[in-house]
């Protein structure tokens, strides 16, 4: 949503379709998991009182009315792009399907994956590693919103605060650092698939962070190491 209070930002969906595209000029296939937060949180309806099946299913189309956003800002910038909906929508996704969605990637497209896992009480964090884990991908890409990576207290509310250059999978969930969830957390760690947490907004971050450059927060089997006090992001 950028800097809107809601809904979804042009200029956003441009920046992220630009930065794929130039990923995969490098030669690197991308598959891509959205949430639905700009439009539709199913934990905070609720918390309101909204039954939890149904708030996370709403929750779940939220997350199809952003992919296909993206699916047109991928295309409009000369992308091949097909997105996958883990509920059956057939008039405007694929369903997904573990082995077609590997193919799109052999074949240079952009595999977009919709609807979370399908299942209420679990999280596009969820989703994000589970399918990360299906279609045997290197690494997770976590962009965040203006938060540039894993900090060992609340860099708002602690002004010594210090970011983790590297973060173990223990220690992410022994400290209850707000990584992603639980689940998928022990889902990345069962599989050894490494996390990169950045900022989106931060120049060039996904190229960045799908070249290889230390940007944010690498979360993996190693121990944890904080970044240098004052130094730079």
């Amino acid at each position: 949503m950028g800097d809107q209070s809601f809904g979804i930002s042009t200029d956003t969906l441009s920046l992220i379709a630009h930065q794929i595209r130039n990923v995969l000029d490098m030669g690197i296939e991308v598959a891509v998991v959205v949430g639905g937060g700009n439009m539709f949180r199913g934990s905070d309806a609720s918390t309101a009182g909204m039954d939890r099946a149904t708030a996370d299913y709403a929750g779940m189309l939220a997350t199809v009315i952003n992919a296909l956003a993206l699916q047109d800002a991928l295309e409009k910038a000369g992308l091949a792009v097909r997105t996958q909906s883990a509920i059956a929508i057939q008039a405007v996704a694929e369903p997904y399907i573990r082995r077609r969605a590997i193919r799109h990637l052999e074949k240079g497209r952009v595999v977009i994956f919709a609807a979370g896992t399908g299942n209420p009480y679990m999280t596009t964090d969820t989703a994000a590693a589970l399918r990360a884990i299906e279609i045997d991908a290197q690494v997770v890409l976590m962009a965040k919103n203006q938060v540039d990576g894993v900090y060992d207290a609340d860099p708002s509310k602690v002004p010594t605060a210090r970011r983790f250059e590297t973060l173990s999978y223990i220690d992410a969930i022994s400290r209850r650092l707000e990584v992603m969830d639980s689940t998928a957390l022990s889902l990345c760690m069962e599989n050894s698939l490494p996390i990169v947490v950045f900022d989106l907004r931060a120049p060039s971050s996904i190229e960045r962070a799908a070249s290889g450059e230390k940007i944010g927060t690498l979360v993996t089997e190693e121990e944890s190491v904080l970044a240098p006090a004052g130094g730079p992001p």
